[in-house]
């Protein structure tokens, strides 16, 4: 993926100048604040520090790893971050879980199963874009009760199947803005926004959903895997019907009616002949990959163990060698941003300022009746997670905070357990650092930023309005309120 560094570049001269003094600015305005009730004093210099590098991940004034290290050193060199708080982040188990798939995808795409697998979907739905997209939606919906890491479900699975599509298209990041939107973009942004409605539906589908449920425990709540799914599924067959298309309407692949494609798709995959040895040793481990990791609760096994095992097997096997691995930028440039975001994440929490911010909140929604703050909660609770890295580390910070405040307003406890519960998931796709997944598409290279955030907040109003209008009626139905 040599070409991702041109998706990580940006504005130079004086433009990039101009951006850099607007996040400079902001970052200031925010470090100099008063320093709240209950909030370390560091709190409000890390607030300025991370909102500063946020907005300057979506201005681009330098390449996104730059603004991250710069970030980080800030964030040390003012004392808001210990040297062991700020390399915190880069120890994350989700981090390498996003690295590992980077390299399993090389597997596919090296020994040629990702083309064999890739011929077999265009031969089945390659009839246009939009086939695909559903084709590649069902496999994730099929996947996600089974397979608690929606980072390993994208990176692992799906995204080796459209990294292989889009170089059977001619669809490529390093080809420039005009093949990487031939068809192998819509993908991307599609599966991203896809894979957090299914991690959304199952208690399952994310490692998030069990903690929810643990949490929401302490309150005397019993979210099990049968509500969960209960709830989940008819708000998210709505979701899954929907997003496609929306996504085709805002981000049109220029590859849309393909009939030829399924017809030498049919043609190649005559003429192909069998598998090699190592698409079979690729095809074998990953397989063992896949059963690993629906049984990762049972084994007591963590995702990213399973990951580096098939990538040791790999190794081994010479499938892929080092020389691929460390030549693959996408995968480094990711630990590296991903991994300082949720260190300075995290920190936010720990200083006390995630808490603050739940405490303002909570004293504005007094009095209000409660459907409309379930309503606010929510959307509130989405929009903060602008200020996150990850799902999990939200999660951790606010599931409970959120909950507490929305049963004290009247909400019935298992409506606000699950509506918070599922927006932890749908979160996940609505910024290139939200999750594990968003992180991994990012770093593909097919995505710019705008992009990003643009197809991210327009997904997000989809799903949000869909688990609030659809979602409550059918919870109604079923009598969770």
């Amino acid at each position: 993926m040599t070409g991702t560094a041109g998706r990580w570049s940006t504005g130079t001269g004086r433009t990039g100048l101009i951006k850099g003094i607007v996040c400079v600015a902001l970052g200031l305005i925010l470090f100099f604040l008063p320093v709240p009730a209950g909030v370390d004093p560091r709190g409000m210099h890390m607030l300025g520090i991370f909102i500063g590098t946020i907005l300057a991940l979506i201005l681009q004034p330098l390449p996104t790893s730059a603004v991250a290290i710069i970030g980080l050193a800030l964030a040390m060199a003012t004392g808001s971050m210990s040297t062991k708080e700020a390399f915190s982040g880069l120890g994350s188990g989700s981090v390498w879980l996003i690295v590992a798939a980077y390299f399993i995808a090389q597997g596919f795409v090296k020994t040629g199963l990702g083309r064999r697998i890739a011929i077999w979907f265009l031969s089945k739905l390659g009839g246009s874009s939009l086939g695909t997209a559903y084709g590649l939606a069902v496999t994730d919906l099929i996947l996600s009760p089974a397979m608690p890491s929606n980072t390993a479900r994208l990176g692992g699975v799906l995204f080796p199947i459209i990294t292989s599509i889009g170089k059977l298209q001619d669809s490529t990041p390093e080809g420039g803005d005009a093949s990487r939107k031939r068809i192998g973009a819509y993908l991307c942004a599609t599966a991203n926004n896809v894979n957090a409605v299914t991690s959304a539906m199952f208690l399952t589908a994310m490692a998030g959903g069990p903690i929810c449920m643990g949490l929401a425990a302490e309150q005397g709540i019993t979210l099990d895997w049968v509500t969960w799914a209960l709830g989940g599924i008819v708000p998210g067959l709505v979701a899954l019907a929907l997003l496609p298309r929306v996504v085709h309407a805002i981000f049109p692949p220029t590859l849309k009616d393909t009939p030829e494609a399924r017809q030498n798709a049919i043609q190649e995959q005559r003429s192909m002949g069998r598998m090699s040895v190592q698409e079979r040793i690729m095809g074998m481990t990953f397989l063992a990959m896949l059963v690993l990791w629906c049984l990762g609760s049972t084994l007591d096994m963590a995702a990213v163990t399973v990951a580096f095992l098939g990538v040791s097997i790999l190794l081994v096997t010479h499938v892929i060698d080092w020389k691929d691995m460390a030549a693959n930028k996408s995968a480094w440039q990711t630990l590296i941003f991903f991994g300082i975001l949720i260190g300075m994440a995290s920190q936010l929490n720990t200083l006390g300022v995630i808490s603050w911010i739940g405490g303002f909140l909570a004293g504005g929604i007094e009095g209000m009746s409660w459907p409309v703050v379930l309503v606010l909660l929510t959307i509130f609770y989405f929009v903060l997670h602008y200020l996150f890295a990850s799902e999990l580390s939200q999660i951790s910070a606010l599931y409970t905070l959120f909950l507490t405040v929305a049963i004290a307003a009247g909400v019935p406890s298992l409506l606000a357990a699950l509506m918070l519960g599922a927006a932890s998931a749908l979160m996940g796709a609505m910024t290139h650092y939200a999750s594990g997944p968003a992180a991994l598409i990012f770093g593909a290279g097919y995505l710019t930023t705008p992009e990003y955030f643009r197809i991210g907040a327009v997904c997000g109003v989809v799903m949000l309005a869909t688990w609030l209008t659809v979602g409550l009626g059918w919870w109604h139905i079923i009598g969770i309120w």
